[in-house]
């Protein structure tokens, strides 16, 4: 895979591989795709700890991940992300 890393690439990877329904990514390296920082929603990290939850999509994403300088990951459950939100109003 030698095509440029960029957040709707990542994006669209949590989408198909994590079954994400929320996914926000920013490239935080002034433009150049190799940095991002990531929030993932599934419903798939239910019952997992943090580090299984990275773990989970760092194995997910490693093709892209392997190609960018940093990454820096947030995954939460649908419940955690609605709780997060609820507190924030």
């Amino acid at each position: 895979m030698s095509s440029q890393v960029s957040s709707e690439s990542l994006i669209d990877a949590c989408k198909a591989r994590l079954q994400a329904t929320h996914v926000e990514c920013n490239d935080i390296s002034g433009g150049c795709g190799q940095n991002f920082e990531i929030k993932i929603v599934s419903s798939v990290f239910e019952g997992k700890t943090t580090l299984q939850r990275h773990r989970l999509v760092n194995e997910a994403l490693k093709e892209e991940i392997a190609q960018v300088h940093a990454f820096s990951q947030k995954s939460f459950t649908p419940a955690q992300w609605e709780a997060l939100h609820q507190q924030q109003q």
